[in-house]
């Protein structure tokens, strides 16, 4: 019979719906409507797409249970906000539709919610 494991295995998988399932309810409750989650194209990945009134939203979705790695916000490089633009671009399919790009941050358990994130990176 095997030992169990000193220390249980870490799903980041299952941490990561975990924060986009706290994501999704806050969304809701400030009316967006969820239009899908998880979208993945060849250039990355998309955690939720919602509609704010008529403007599409990508949102990206960062979640730590403590602050040991610093804040879900620091953690999105310049090269994942590229990642996230194209895949949009994709999911539009050059579509003129007003789009922007949030950012929810939940930090022990308090959401942040930062509208048109990627405004000020370029």
């Amino acid at each position: 019979m095997e030992k169990p494991l000193k220390y249980p295995i870490f799903n980041k998988r299952k941490v990561g719906d975990e924060g986009e399932d706290k994501a999704v309810k806050f969304l809701e409750s400030i009316n967006y409507q969820i239009v899908q989650r998880n979208f993945y194209s060849r250039f990355g990945e998309i955690d939720i797409i919602a509609k704010d009134k008529s403007t599409v939203v990508f949102v990206e979705v960062k979640y730590r249970r403590n602050q040991k790695y610093g804040q879900g916000l620091e953690s999105i490089s310049k090269k994942k906000i590229l990642s996230i633009i194209k895949t949009a671009k994709f999911y539009l399919k050059s579509e003129d539709i007003d789009c922007r790009f949030d950012v929810i941050s939940i930090d022990n358990n308090q959401i942040n919610h930062v509208i048109s994130a990627f405004d000020n990176i370029y």
